[in-house]
């Protein structure tokens, strides 16, 4: 027998902040997490006397569940999602219940495959300083649940992954950004790009004439599922990184000029000025600057805005020089296509750390920039066998390790002064971390440790 009750599936951020919105909402929620719940999350829990469990599921109840917000992290895949679906139980994100409570807010959507948390944190720092009240949500910052249920904005600009959009079914993106879709997360579809494809242009539906779309038009799988009917009916907006003579092309790339066109006078701008450098970040800004003017914001905003942004944690994060060896963090690159931005942005011999839960790696694609750039590999993985059938006869230096303070020893016995250390992994990190942010807090940690060193023995 159905109940009247919403479960929430996983007491993290974005369940927690789901729980909260719910209760505020007057609707008999309740919690379940197969873990343990972080003490600071079951605290909240408690101070707003909202029932939960830990440690298991409590499955006849769940099943009887009005309806169910999911963690993105939890897979279709799992036998209880798989009962649910089987008998018809509805199933949303965090995202889409959130939005139910927030109609009269402008919301942004942004997904890809690769920038989009650097791409969200661009555009609010945009918007932010075009004086909007704009908040971030999604991925980045805390759950839009809790924002809606506690502190509401006008605008917000939220970093979608494709497993929210799977269970986003009548949300709306007044703007939506796609900014590319390549491999990543392919355990997660089959190991079929197209179904993975077809999640991220998820972005578009119930888009309205009124609403944008916009995405690089240089991007194959986006540009062939727009053919497709029903990919939303939002004006379509493209950047260009090549020459492009679309009509629809209103931000571009060329001769190391940006230029934006949605609005008049033309904003142009030197490419060398953008605060963050390298092929992607070019991307990431043309999206920002064509989301900015979308919404209005005048182009001397746009343009200070671009020049003055401060890149976000674990991409391309540049920690510490020492014995003229420079460390750079991109732990946050958990697919092949964004170790193929990291190194495409290398300017000295790269001694490179990767590795970790592999996600149907193809490393062949890395294989010309690996050539080009890195004179040192170091495995940092519990499953090092694919890393070394690929990599093993193109660079004869490689050491394998399975904790970050082994693989900062090794790489300082391996670089020299001239040369860079590069963590971009290519994998996600749950062999040896928690997340990518552990991670990479763990390589600035152990960098910086070598610093004072350095200083205690000067």
């Amino acid at each position: 027998m159905q109940s009247n009750e919403y479960i929430i599936l996983g007491a993290g951020e974005s369940g927690v902040g789901a729980a909260i919105l719910a209760q505020k909402q007057g609707l008999p929620v309740f919690v379940s997490d197969s873990g343990q719940i972080k003490p600071q999350y079951k605290e909240e829990l408690e101070q707003y006397h909202i029932p939960y469990e830990e440690g298991g599921h409590s499955t006849s109840r769940i099943l009887s569940a009005r309806e169910i917000i999911k963690s993105p992290g939890i897979p279709d895949s799992a036998p209880l999602i798989r009962q649910l679906t089987a008998q018809g139980t509805s199933i949303i994100s965090e995202i889409e219940f959130a939005y139910r409570y927030a109609e009269d807010s402008v919301m942004i959507a942004i997904t890809g495959s690769n920038g989009k948390t650097t791409t969200t944190n661009w555009l609010y720092h945009t918007l932010h300083n075009a004086g909007l009240d704009v908040s971030m949500a999604g991925n980045v910052g805390t759950s839009l649940a809790r924002q809606v249920a506690l502190e509401p904005h006008a605008y917000y600009v939220i970093e979608l992954s494709s497993f929210q959009l799977d269970h986003m079914y009548q949300f709306r993106a007044h703007i939506a950004i796609l900014l590319n879709i390549t491999p990543d997360h392919l355990d997660r579809y089959d190991h079929q790009m197209e179904l993975y494809a077809r999640a991220k242009m998820r972005i578009t539906q119930n888009q309205q004439p009124s609403d944008y779309f916009i995405s690089w038009i240089e991007d194959e799988w986006t540009q062939r599922l727009l053919q497709e009917p029903g990919m939303g009916a939002g004006r379509r907006l493209f950047f260009t990184t090549e020459s492009s003579s679309s009509d629809a092309v209103v931000a571009s790339s060329l001769d190391g000029q940006l230029r934006f066109s949605l609005q008049e006078p033309e904003l142009v701008m030197p490419e060398s000025s953008l605060a963050l450098s390298g092929k992607h970040n070019v991307q990431n800004a043309l999206a920002v600057g064509c989301a900015a003017q979308a919404l209005g914001v005048e182009s001397d905003v746009i343009r200070a805005s671009l020049e003055t942004f401060t890149n976000v944690p674990h991409r391309l994060e540049y920690v510490a020089c020492i014995d003229g060896v420079d460390y750079i963090n991109d732990s946050k690159a958990t697919n092949i296509n964004s170790t193929w931005y990291a190194l495409e942005s290398m300017r000295t011999p790269t001694i490179l750390i990767l590795g970790g839960t592999d996600k149907g790696n193809d490393y062949n694609d890395l294989m010309s920039l690996v050539r080009e750039k890195v004179v040192g590999l170091i495995y940092l993985t519990t499953d090092s066998a694919k890393l070394h059938r690929s990599f093993d006869t193109v660079i004869p230096r490689h050491e394998e390790v399975t904790s970050m303070r082994d693989a900062i020893a090794v790489a300082r016995q391996m670089a020299k002064a001239g040369e860079t250390v590069l963590l971009s992994p290519a994998c996600a990190s749950f062999d040896l971390f928690t997340c990518y942010e552990d991670r990479g807090d763990q390589f600035r940690a152990e960098v910086l440790a070598l610093t004072q060193e350095g200083k205690s023995n000067q």
